[in-house]
Formats: C-alpha cells, structure tokens, sequence
C-alpha cells in the first residue's frame, strides 16, 4: 500500500505561510515555492535505497554508501510545476527532466493533455511528478497515468497544496503512487479552487494574469 505524508517541518509550514500572503511578489513566490520543493524533495527521498562502495579518501580506504539501483526523473505538470523542478534539481542535480502539459477544462474541470516528452529511459527511473497545487485531482492522475501507459513503475507525487478531496481521488485513481503533501487544506470551492489554498500558482510564479 502506497504511503500519504503530509509535512510537519517548520520550516516547510513557515514558507507555505509566506506564499499564501497575497502581498508576497513574483520574485519571492516563485523562489521560496522552489525551496519548498527542495524541503519536501529531502523527505520525499527519505526511502531510497542505499548501497555501500569502497573508496580511498586522502587519508585511507574505506566504505561508504551511494543510491543504489534506479537512477531518478522529474517530471513537473506544466505549467505551474515547472516553479518546483529547480529546487528539486538542487536536490538531485543528476535527475533528467521530462514535461507534461495538461489544462483545466474551465467547463468540465477535467484535464486535458497537450504535451508530453519524457526521458527515453524514464520507465526505468524513480520518477518524481511535481505540482504545486492537488485540487481536484484530476491533472495528477492524468498525468501518472500518462507515465504508467509509457512504462513507469516506480512513481511519487508531490505537491505543495492539497484539498482533501484531490488527495481522495489521487488515492483511488493510482492506489501504488506515494504522495508527499506539504499542506491539507480545508475544501474546494465551487470553482474547484482550494481553500485557503493561495490562489493560481502558475499566475503567481510566472507573474501572468
């Protein structure tokens, strides 16, 4: 059974605090949302497997331990995920990269795709799905199912907002992936918008209206 975390660090609920203000700028936001993501990164990798390895330090040889087996892949869901991948590269600076776009139907509220480009080998990486914000729920399952139709099998999601009822659906739709939540908010509104929540992510990182 996959595992749900939701943070309890300081200094990850100090930051979340910061970039729900309204008055908190562009410039800000969009770097204290990629220190979230590094934070929620450390404890996301918390279970990676480790192996030892013989080296020679300057004073003698000895063991030490490196990640064992599955190299990793980030794959933020465009476009506000993109505002999580450097924090996570800071984290993982040997992780490839790969894209998924997908929008909300303003109508249906469903996701619907429009790019997609993955790592050639991403089927045989840990791959780690990133964004901000788990309203309904919908994008995220999209988007894992996405990667499970290219031959992913090992898959987390993280974000830094969820409502509970995204986190419900995420659960039933891909009852295998490990979700790591920075916060739980109270609902959604009749928007689909999370509240509190912090309003659009994407329009606060990049600035857009």
């Amino acid at each position: 059974m996959a595992k749900v975390m939701i943070m309890d660090h300081p200094l990850i609920q100090h930051k979340i605090g910061y970039i729900r203000r309204e008055n908190t700028g562009t410039k800000d936001f969009r770097q204290t949302v990629s220190e979230i993501a590094m934070l929620i990164c450390y404890e996301a990798t918390r279970d990676l497997k480790l192996q030892e390895v013989k080296i020679k330090t300057p004073i003698c040889e000895t063991t030490v331990k490196e990640l064992k087996g599955r190299k990793m892949a980030v794959v933020p869901i465009l476009r506000a995920g993109l505002g999580m991948v450097d924090g996570m590269l800071t984290m993982i600076p040997a992780a490839k990269v790969g894209h998924i776009g997908l929008y909300r139907d303003p109508e249906t509220h469903l996701p619907v795709e429009y790019y997609c480009k993955l790592p050639e080998d991403c089927g045989e990486r840990e791959v780690f799905v990133v964004d901000p914000m788990l309203a309904t729920g919908g994008s995220a399952a999209a988007a894992i199912q996405m990667l499970k139709d290219k031959g992913c099998k090992s898959i987390h999601f993280m974000c830094i907002i969820a409502a509970p009822e995204g986190l419900e659906f995420l659960k039933n739709a891909h009852p295998d992936v490990d979700i790591y939540i920075g916060a739980m908010d109270e609902k959604l509104n009749e928007n689909a918008y999370i509240v509190p929540g912090l309003g659009d992510a994407g329009d606060r990182i990049f600035g857009t209206k």
